[in-house]
């Protein structure tokens, strides 16, 4: 790997970090990460997000195949979202991520 400029493009890592990073991303993520989920109650349970960030968040998330909108054509319709089958691979380390989060948290409090 060609370490003179990680942000050309050619880094797998770089790029997965750039994919899911934001503010709003990784919490949209861990929520669907439990089922799919409506839009406003995915808005109810992403606290202080706004509708635009919520749209665009999840527009990019769905435009990186992360993230499917499902259309129910029942009366009402109805739109749920879910992780798509690479979303579920994000799994794993989305539970690594918390477990270190609470280990730090632990860490950081008896500074």
């Amino acid at each position: 790997m060609n370490m003179t400029n990680w942000y050309d493009g050619s880094c797998d890592v770089i790029n997965a970090f750039t994919i899911i990073s934001g503010r709003w991303k990784l919490p949209i993520l861990w929520r669907l990460s439990f089922g799919k989920t409506r839009y406003n109650e995915l808005k109810r349970q992403v606290c202080g997000i706004t509708n635009i960030m919520l749209t665009r968040s999840l527009q990019e998330l769905e435009h990186h195949g992360l993230v499917e909108r499902i259309q129910y054509s029942e009366i009402p319709p109805h739109v749920e979202y879910g992780l798509t089958e690479q979303g579920k691979k994000l799994i794993p380390g989305l539970t690594a991520l918390r477990d270190w989060a609470k280990e730090q948290a632990e860490f950081e409090r008896t500074l």
